[in-house]
């Protein structure tokens, strides 16, 4: 009911039924479905796909089928439409006899196929239809002619999602199919596909949209939607988006209602739970200069502000990557994507740090960042991971530390100079301080260097500053030596792959088994020189040489096992157990004489020991 005094809307007013009300109760439409692409010029990043299609239609080579891989939002189930209308693309005055890519204007079929109610386009999604009945229809149905459309055309999204029975059911229909029929599958995972499906089809890789295509894309939209937004933002956006067009527009949808005006960086990184990028690239500036107690303070704020610490190691892990990438290309800098700030320090930080200690970095992030996801204090995990990374930002890497150990000395001289040289101290802000390599070697700690080797090789021995050069004039005496450098690879050869001819000091004449190394000559002169501090010559010999220490060992075990044999009481025991025989002789130590309360020696006599000592 009205009240009886108030005036009544004219028909053609602004009421309920009337224009603007419409439209105001119109349901919204997001983004990412109002910006739908209807046509190929309307498709972004995807310029391969669209030549090779546009050359097919314009010399008859259409295939039966398509098959549309890629990652979710780069387009296939619109790149599939818009091939349908294509396919059926007509005009209503007949101008348009075959298919074809150029589309200026919706057609007669057009706008049923782009909203999916086209009684000839017919689309299913094989995730919830998988069996070989969905399929039986399909085939019982492609033998009819289209009812009005030049191409029937079956969408098949997610097909990988078909059981085995389904797509063996479907094989027979894909060689041979009607001339009216046509498939595109869609699918994000194109190694579940069976390749007797594959091979039936022609099949197109969508990409990955570049991050500045796909700002210039939402750009435009922004525009068109009058919504005011910062250069910055649309960056972050599209890296967050990570090459997927749908993601950036659904980003952009929520970013826009976030903000409820004006879109700005730090609104989107809030929206996100990202880091300010400055101030991750100030927290690598603080690890690169080894300052801790900054990085510790840098890091803490933005955890006080929120930022969570998975994604600060895991923003700080892309800038890493990204002065990587301008190190080994520097046009990565000229990416627009990146903003002003980032491709100016990252050009700086990558004119002033060697591709090792950007490596180093990396792997260190790479490791931490799962022990983060892993712990149960999160931020504690990340500072213990931020400990790390500043404290080898001036060591050396392993190469730097085997040089300058070998041009010192050894880690004694590196101690010494450690006294002289000052450990690199943090910059003013702003500025990078990055010791050079014989700086931030000389800072080792005691035994620093050694650590600091590879597994396999061998730390030299300490320079000793009055000692003597260490003369060595026996075989056994060189090996003994291996095995106190702790060398177990080189103890090895010379056990089993080397002969012995002759050995002076300074001179090691050898003969070479068959499976020995080719370097094994060249490296163990290298060593011998470093161990006794003088040159050596090693020579091949054409002489036959001694056995190899191995064959001496196991002529002397096979004799000790003889002599055992021939001992009576063994006898006796291999006698009296059938089949026993002899392992093992060992030598062991003789125990200290016991004396008795008068002092005479009770341990002169042992009945239970054998000959010489031995042990049976």
């Amino acid at each position: 009911m009205t009240d009886a005094g108030a005036p009544s809307h004219p028909p053609d007013s602004a009421g309920p039924a009337g224009g603007p009300d419409i439209e105001a109760t119109k349901p919204y439409r997001v983004l990412a479905r109002k910006y739908r692409p209807s046509s190929f010029d309307d498709l972004i990043g995807q310029d391969a796909v669209v030549r090779t299609v546009s050359n097919a239609f314009e010399t008859g080579r259409i295939p039966q089928a398509w098959i549309l891989t890629g990652v979710r939002g780069v387009g296939k189930t619109t790149t599939a439409r818009i091939l349908a209308r294509a396919l059926n693309y007509e005009l209503p005055d007949g101008s348009v006899k075959g298919p074809t890519i150029h589309m200026p204007g919706l057609g007669v079929h057009c706008q049923a196929i782009m909203e999916s109610r086209h009684m000839d386009v017919l689309e299913m999604d094989a995730a919830s239809h998988t069996g070989v009945d969905d399929v039986r229809q399909i085939n019982d149905s492609v033998r009819y002619a289209p009812a009005s459309a030049r191409y029937k055309v079956y969408i098949i999204d997610e097909v990988h999602m078909l059981s085995t029975a389904a797509f063996n059911a479907f094989l027979k229909t894909l060689e041979e199919p009607p001339e009216h029929a046509k498939f595109v599958f869609a699918t994000t995972e194109i190694r579940k596909v069976p390749v007797t499906v594959l091979s039936r089809c022609q099949r197109f890789d969508l990409r990955r949209v570049e991050a500045d295509v796909l700002m210039k894309h939402l750009s435009n939209i922004a525009a068109k939607e009058g919504v005011e937004i910062e250069p910055e933002a649309l960056g972050i956006i599209a890296r967050a988006a990570e090459g997927s067009v749908r993601d950036s527009l659904s980003l952009l949808d929520q970013a826009i209602a976030h903000a409820a005006g004006s879109v700005r960086a730090d609104a989107v990184r809030q929206m996100l739970g990202l880091a300010d990028r400055t101030r991750v690239i100030d927290l690598f500036e603080y690890l690169a200069r080894g300052d801790i107690a900054s990085a510790f303070q840098e890091f803490r704020e933005q955890y006080d502000t929120g930022a969570d610490p998975v994604v600060v190691l895991s923003d700080l892990a892309e800038f890493v990557n990204f002065v990587t990438r301008v190190k080994a290309v520097p046009a990565t800098a000229d990416n627009v994507a990146f903003s002003e700030t980032e491709r100016l320090r990252g050009r700086d930080f990558a004119s002033k740090l060697s591709m090792r200690v950007l490596s180093r970095m990396w792997q260190m992030l790479l490791k931490g960042i799962a022990e983060v996801q892993t712990a149960t204090r999160p931020a504690a995990a990340a500072e213990m991971v931020l400990v790390r990374i500043a404290y080898v930002a001036d060591l050396p890497t392993p190469d730097e530390a085997i040089r300058m150990v070998e041009q010192n000395g050894g880690a004694a001289s590196l101690s010494a100079a450690a006294s002289t040289l000052p450990r690199a101290v943090p910059a003013p802000s702003g500025q990078l301080s990055v010791a050079p390599s014989p700086v931030r070697a000389a800072t080792l700690p005691r035994g620093g260097a050694e650590a600091s080797l590879r597994p396999h090789q061998a730390a030299p021995a300490p320079a000793a500053e009055s000692a003597p050069a260490l003369k060595i004039t026996s075989f056994p005496q060189l090996v003994a030596l291996a095995g106190e450098k702790r060398d177990l690879l080189t103890k090895s050869a010379l056990e089993t792959d080397v002969r012995l001819v002759r050995i002076e000091d300074g001179r090691l004449d050898v003969a070479l088994e068959r499976h020995a190394q080719r370097t094994l000559i060249n490296d163990l002169s290298r060593k011998l020189e470093q161990w006794t501090g003088r040159r050596w010559a090693v020579i091949v010999s054409n002489e036959a040489g001694q056995p190899t220490l191995r064959e001496q060992s196991l002529v002397e075990k096979s004799q000790r096992e003889q002599a055992a044999e021939a001992d009576p009481r063994v006898k006796e025991v291999l006698a009296r157990f059938p089949g026993a025989k002899v392992i093992e002789v060992r030598k062991l130590a003789p125990e200290p004489p016991e004396a008795d309360i008068d002092g005479a020696d009770l341990g002169a006599a042992d009945p239970d020991e054998g000959p010489d000592g031995d042990d049976f």
